[in-house]
């Protein structure tokens, strides 16, 4: 949080009983002698006459300009003990939930804060030069809970305010603030400085100066500063003396003996510190949208038509949301304080769907950290670290394996099918892995009998070195590197890159969709043309379907007279058959993104028609020569390669796609949730029959492919911990857990399927009624929804798709909604101010949450998005 205006900063220490409010009334009492200074202590344990913020107000808000200090308090409890103690012992006295809105801190210190502008700015208009300062004061130590027993370290974080460290100047006090300032630093706080009392037995401060100097980035002015002031007079037993002293000492710490003086006072360097920083801030988030056109290059990203103000300048993230700068224009009222220039933006694309836990979750950081301190990174060929063996033994569903297992323990997404891991840095690489396994695989079973000439040096004919096609789906998307371009038919994506060649055949797919609040099946218009005698005039170019979830429950579609069936089996078998016979073509593989297409528009696929198109090449007979013998389990007719970049791990709300198709791959490729959104990281896995296609005596047989940071040991952890915590979810225990129970059975899954995703059934995090209200919408060609995915087609007259500006018209729109919602339980308590960050898919709108995001939070974008589909 940051205002241009309103200089805040937040004060943690390293212990408790080491200054922090002497600190804080030091702070307010110095900064009082040129601007208005606000105080808050937003948790005070023990009796009000002895209160911090009493202290403060005592000692502070007399002095100088005494009526420009303000001092409050949010929550004042009477036992002196820690908050979350504290609440426990005042609802046991009252049998009352005391602090039921104790998760509401947030929306309350936000309140506060904006309360403590509207103060100054009924008397002072709030523009040009005029600054006034905001010193919020923790409780306790850095990890002290509060109220609702969650560390302050983690409940202020969502604010990321600028950062005063009080260190602790007695006998051990050297390693508590070190360990403060790494809890801080580690979390992404900005530090400003760390201030603490000279002792000249422990020295303290002589070494913790030493030791920052060399970390503070240089110069005082822009790094941190490490500043120390002589200890406050012992405590005397006679009050009056006591406040007398105390006084003196405050007056020789931060009052000027004239006004011209002021420099010279002990406090003044930390002052004009906090105010270089403060302004140095700003200037660096002005000036960054200027400076990032100047040198960096986008991808996916037209730069001739971009200005300075469409850059969006993400201060931080946590949770579902980036902190985002905008310069502040003028309120409309002289009652009203400036907004801030760092807004809430709702992270609309889960950062090109990597998001599943929230920015900045401190399990998946801290999992980061550890690995990086003991390991950095490490080569992988042959070697191994624990982080790596145990990610590939959790994938393979090698739950003996597993160390610390739990017994709500999920079978990993290889289970049953999956014998080995291959380690890759992203999505697109994880799939040039893939291809290479697949194609490898058939060019060994089913070798050329007529040798082509190659363009290899020696001239030498090459058998397996023939064209080998891929089959796949209109529309889709493998990543950006050139096989995986070549493997997806030419498009917006890829016809522009020189090098790509098609090398495949792609079918247009039948959809699933919700119009006017039923499901339906759409067939191709392509279909329609050339099956116009294949079953289509009973079927319909739309069909309607029971329910999502009969369509979703492929085994019993098989197992049903679901006309479908017939349809599907008819065009596939008659496609393949003339490709392979009459065009002789040749194909090495089937490559599908299992249920949903994201980047060909939210395409979201009939599963049916997906695992039909698996069933029929597998018998090898009708696409192939005779093929090799070879013994064991192996595939069959061609690998089937599952793109589960994007869908896998939860995305629609089941870990593997095989749970709905009701068959497994050959071979899968995972990433963006396998390491909880933080860092880049694919595994591509694979049976044995495709790893033995590689098992031979020279290297030149082996699997050559690898990159420099294979399995590192940060991406591995990480990934560990995420799916821990995710079979955490899965099993429902935790808040989080709960809400996937709730929205399970709001999408009327069985009870077995609400207890565990495992169960089978499609549910989502968004509203089942909303989707159906949304799709009645006359702006609305479709709807659809599954797991943490809405996507929303928009009617398009020009029919521009991908190039379509209709959704991000719309989504400006809900923009728009957003920053004026209110919390539909309390409309006297305001949303914490979000805006909408968005990616569009030209004319489909689309957002996506993380696993974990808040119900509320979800309900507020609903509400916003119905509001501008009227």
């Amino acid at each position: 949080m940051l205002f241009a205006h309103l200089r805040t900063h937040l004060i943690f220490s390293a212990n408790t009983d080491v200054g922090k409010t002497i600190f804080a009334t030091a702070l307010v009492r110095a900064s009082a002698a040129a601007l208005a200074v606000h105080y808050l202590k937003p948790v005070s344990t023990g009796p009000a006459h002895e209160a911090d913020y009493s202290h403060v107000q005592r000692f502070a808000a007399n002095h100088h300009r005494g009526g420009l200090v303000s001092t409050a308090c949010l929550y004042q409890l009477d036992d002196p003990v820690s908050p979350h103690l504290a609440v426990k012992m005042a609802q046991e006295r009252t049998a009352s939930a005391l602090v039921s809105q104790v998760d509401r801190l947030a929306f309350t210190l936000h309140s506060a804060l904006f309360a403590s502008l509207s103060n100054n700015a009924t008397t002072e208009r709030v523009t040009g030069s005029a600054l006034s300062s905001l010193f919020i004061e923790t409780a306790g130590g850095v990890h002290s809970p509060t109220l609702s027993g969650l560390t302050q370290a983690d409940a202020y974080r969502p604010f990321r305010i600028p950062t005063i460290l009080i260190a602790d100047s007695r006998l051990g006090g050297i390693s508590t603030t070190l360990s403060s300032y790494e809890s801080l630093l580690v979390r992404g706080y900005t530090i400003d400085a760390v201030l603490l009392f000279k002792d000249d037995y422990y020295r303290n401060h002589e070494y913790l100066m030493e030791y920052f100097g060399s970390r503070s980035g240089g110069s005082q002015a822009y790094g941190m500063l490490v500043h120390a002031i002589e200890p406050p007079p012992a405590r005397q037993e006679i009050l009056s003396e006591d406040k007398q002293n105390l006084e003196a000492y405050y007056a020789s710490l931060c009052d000027p003996v004239t006004s011209a003086s002021f420099s010279s006072t002990p406090m003044s360097p930390v002052v004009r510190h906090l105010e270089l920083r403060h302004h140095r801030r700003l200037e660096e988030l002005t000036s960054m949208p200027s400076r990032t056109l100047e040198s960096i290059w986008w991808p996916f990203v037209q730069h001739k038509p971009v200005q300075p103000s469409d850059i969006t300048v993400i201060d931080s993230a946590h949770g579902d949301h980036f902190s985002s700068f905008g310069p502040a224009s003028p309120s409309p009222s002289v009652s009203q304080p400036m907004p801030p220039v760092l807004t809430q933006q709702f992270d609309g694309s889960a950062s090109w769907w990597t998001q599943c836990l929230g920015h900045g979750n401190p399990e998946i950081m801290l999992a980061a950290a550890s690995a990086a301190g003991r390991y950095g990174h490490v080569i992988f060929p042959l070697a191994t670290h624990e982080p790596a063996l145990e990610l590939s033994e959790r994938l393979l569903g090698r739950q003996a394996l597993l160390p610390n297992q739990n017994a709500h323990h999920t079978p990993g997404p290889g289970a049953g099918w999956a014998d080995k891991v291959f380690f890759s840095d992203d999505g697109s690489t994880g799939m040039e892995v893939a291809l290479k396994m697949a194609i490898r695989a058939s060019a060994l079973r089913y070798p050329f009998t007529t040798p082509r000439q190659t363009s290899s040096s020696a001239g030498a004919a090459n058998p397996l070195k023939k064209d080998r096609e891929i089959i796949g789906i209109s529309g889709s998307y493998h990543g950006d590197t050139i096989g995986a371009m070549d493997a997806c038919e030419g498009g917006v994506y890829n016809s522009a890159v020189e090098w790509h060649r098609e090398r495949g055949y792609w079918f247009d797919p039948p959809r699933v969709e919700v119009n006017d609040g039923v499901a339906v099946v759409r067939i191709p218009q392509s279909w329609r043309i050339d099956d116009d005698n294949r079953g289509l005039t009973e079927i319909g170019a739309s069909s309607l379907a029971p329910s999502l979830q009969w369509l979703y429950n492929v085994p019993a579609r098989l197992a049903s007279s679901d006309p479908f069936i017939a349809l599907y089996k008819a065009h596939i078998t008659e496609t393949l058959e003339r490709l392979v016979k009459d065009e002789k073509r040749t194909f090495g593989a089937l490559v599908l993104e299992p249920i949903l297409m994201g980047a060909a528009g939210m395409v979201w696929v009939d599963p049916l028609f997906q695992r039909v198109l698996i069933d029929i090449p597998r018998p090898p007979a009708s696409l192939s020569p005779p093929a090799n013998p070879s013994p064991g389990r192996q595939w069959r007719g061609l690998p089937v390669i599952f793109d589960e970049v994007f869908v896998g791990l939860y995305r629609l709300g089941f870990m593997t796609s095989s749970s709905v198709l009701g068959t497994t791959p050959d071979i899968s490729v995972l990433a963006k949730i396998l390491t909880g959104g933080l860092v880049p990281m694919s595994v591509t896995l694979a049976s044995d029959s495709i790893y033995d296609a590689f098992w031979a005596e020279q290297k030149k047989d082996a699997l050559l492919h690898g990159h420099s940071y294979t399995a590192h040991p940060v991406g591995c952890a990480v990934a560990c911990k995420t799916l821990e915590i995710i079979d955490d979810m899965n099993s429902g225990t935790g808040h989080d857990g709960a809400n996937w129970r709730q929205a399970k059975a709001a999408w009327g899954l069985p009870a077995p399927a609400v207890q565990t995703s495992s169960a089978g059934g499609v549910w989502s995090l968004w509203d089942l009624n909303f989707v159906a209200e949304a799709s009645k919408s006359p702006l609305v060609g479709s709807v659809m929804a599954m797991g943490t995915v809405l996507a929303i087609e928009l009617k398009d007259s020009a029919n521009d798709g991908y190039q379509a500006y209709s959704a991000q018209l719309f989504l400006q729109s809900v923009q728009k909604n957003l920053s004026s919602s209110r919390r539909s339980d309390d409309q006297a308590q305001p949303l914490l101010p979000m805006g909408l960050h968005f990616r569009p898919l030209g004319n489909v709108a689309y957002l996506m949450t993380s696993l974990n995001t808040t119900d509320e939070t979800i309900r507020a974008l609903e509400k916003a998005l119905l509001l501008s589909l009227k």
